[in-house]
C-alpha cells in the first residue's frame, strides 16, 4: 500500500499530521506493507528574496496579517497540539526560511534512501531547533548527520539538481487540486487532508488496507496551511 504525504517543511500542521500518522501506522498490524512516499509543496516561494532575515513572528504579523493577539492565540494553540502529538514548537527560536533547498535535500534523500529520516530531521530543525533550513552549509551538515555524502549534498544545493524533481511534486499536487498541507492520498482511494488526530489517520490506514472504499473521497479539516496562511 502506498502513502503520498505533500507537505512543507515551514508548514506546522505539517509536522503534527507525520507524528499523528506515523503513530497510528506503527500501531497497525500492516505497516510493514506501506510504503511512504514524500512529496514537496512550496506554501511561500517568494521567501526566496528574503529568506532567514526575520523571525516567523515578524513572517506571520508582516506577510499574513496575524495581529499580535492573535499570533499570540494562535500559537499558544499550535504549542499544546504540538505537545499532544510529542513536539516542543519552540516558535521564539523559529526563522523564517525558502524552503526550496530544503526540498531539493529531500528528494536526494529519498534517492538515497533516507526520505523519512530526512523530513523529521529538516522539522526538528526549523520548529525546535531554531536553525535556518535555507543555510547551504547547515543542509550540508544535516545530510552528513544521516549518512550522506557532504560533496554530493552540497552539489545538489548549489547546483540544479532535483529542481525539476520539486517542481513536479508542486505541479503535481495543482494538478489534483491540492491547495493546502498536509495533504494525504492513501492508495489512490482516501486522501486525508489537516493536523488529523491518531484515530483518524488510525481508520483510514485501515478502510484502505482491507480495500473497502472504492473511490477517492476525502476527510478535512481546519489544521492546515494554505499559500493565505495556516488556521486552527
Amino acid at each position: 500500500m502506498k502513502i503520498q504525504v505533500w507537505s512543507d517543511i515551514m508548514c506546522p500542521f505539517c509536522y503534527i499530521a507525520k507524528k499523528n500518522f506515523e503513530q497510528a501506522l506503527a500501531d497497525s498490524s500492516f505497516k510493514d506493507e506501506v510504503e511512504v512516499e514524500w512529496k514537496s509543496f512550496q506554501l511561500d516561494p517568494s521567501l526566496k528574496e528574503n529568506s532567514g532575515n526575520m523571525s516567523i513572528s515578524e513572517y506571520m504579523m508582516n506577510r499574513k496579517g496575524f495581529s499580535k493577539a492573535n499570533l499570540d492565540q494562535f500559537l499558544n494553540q499550535l504549542k499544546e497540539m504540538g505537545k499532544n502529538s510529542g513536539i516542543t514548537f519552540n516558535y521564539d527560536q523559529v526563522i523564517a526560511a525558502d524552503t526550496f533547498p530544503a526540498h531539493k535535500l529531500l528528494h536526494f534523500a529519498k534517492e538515497n534512501g533516507q526520505a523519512d529520516a530526512m523530513e523529521e530531521a529538516l522539522f526538528k530543525a526549523h520548529f525546535v531547533d531554531g536553525k535556518n533550513i535555507a543555510d547551504v552549509e547547515f543542509l550540508v551538515s544535516l545530510a552528513d548527520e544521516l549518512g550522506l555524502d557532504q560533496s554530493k549534498s552540497r552539489k545538489v544545493l548549489s547546483e540544479d539538481d532535483y529542481n525539476y524533481e520539486v517542481k513536479q511534486d508542486i505541479m503535481e499536487a495543482q494538478n489534483l487540486g491540492i491547495t493546502g498541507v498536509p495533504y494525504y492520498i492513501l492508495d489512490g482511494k482516501y486522501a486525508v487532508s489537516g493536523a488529523q488526530p491518531v484515530e483518524l489517520f488510525a481508520k483510514a490506514l485501515g478502510q484502505t488496507y482491507q480495500e473497502s472504499m472504492v473511490k477517492l473521497s476525502q476527510e478535512s479539516g481546519d489544521n492546515m496551511c494554505g499559500i493565505d496562511g495556516c488556521s486552527i
